[in-house]
């Protein structure tokens, strides 16, 4: 009996360490769709039918992690036959330029991936260096995240000289002092009645007493 036993345990870890009965069938990606999908499946780089417990997790993340366009992944195994990847996407919000180079922003302030020209319908981040580590960078990256479409799409340039002082610049040429990223949903609300009333400069920074000039 005991050798039967060792003898069932051996069988049973060659069966799922080196043979294909419980290898990857398919790859699940969750969290994009279409072309990102696919650009993810291929960094993932796993072979057809490899057997699920001698796939490096990590190093799958890992290879998906370096895409551009993913700020966060995981890798689990969904048996009998399918590795699921779970990533979440980047969201840009506006666009850097530096020199030549064009640049997305995300809504952490991390410019992510290079474009060959400015994307129609993103602000400019004017920061001279854009970083998740510049709390400036932050904040204005925070507040163009929280604005509704309807003003977002009225926003041409956002520029923070610290976390206290995020400006932005519309279409028709006026600013808006929007001051520190707190309290965005009511500086929004705010800032659309202002906008009904001429001005060059509009003042949200303390949505209790707007101005207009």
């Amino acid at each position: 009996m005991a050798v039967l036993s060792v003898l069932t345990v051996v069988g049973l870890g060659y069966v799922l360490l080196f043979t294909p009965t419980l290898g990857v069938r398919s790859v699940e990606v969750v969290g994009v769709s279409g072309a990102v999908a696919a650009d993810i499946r291929s960094a993932a780089d796993v072979p057809r039918e490899r057997p699920m417990l001698r796939v490096d997790t990590d190093a799958v993340a890992g290879r998906v992690a370096a895409l551009p366009e993913v700020a966060e992944v995981a890798v689990t195994r969904s048996w009998p036959s399918t590795l699921t990847v779970t990533v979440r996407e980047r969201v840009a919000v506006a666009y850097h330029v530096d020199g030549t180079t064009v640049s997305l922003v995300d809504t952490a302030a991390t410019p992510f991936k290079r474009v060959d020209e400015a994307p129609a319908g993103l602000p400019r981040f004017e920061n001279a260096d854009p970083s998740p580590e510049d709390p400036a960078s932050r904040a204005a990256a925070t507040v163009l995240a929280s604005l509704p479409p309807e003003l977002s799409g009225r926003v041409t340039a956002v520029r923070a000289a610290t976390p206290g002082d995020v400006r932005l610049d519309l279409g028709d040429g006026s600013t808006v002092r929007w001051g520190d990223a707190e309290q965005n949903r009511i500086k929004a609300r705010v800032l659309s009645v202002l906008l009904t009333r001429d001005g060059s400069v509009y003042d949200v920074a303390s949505p209790e007493l707007p101005t207009v000039s």
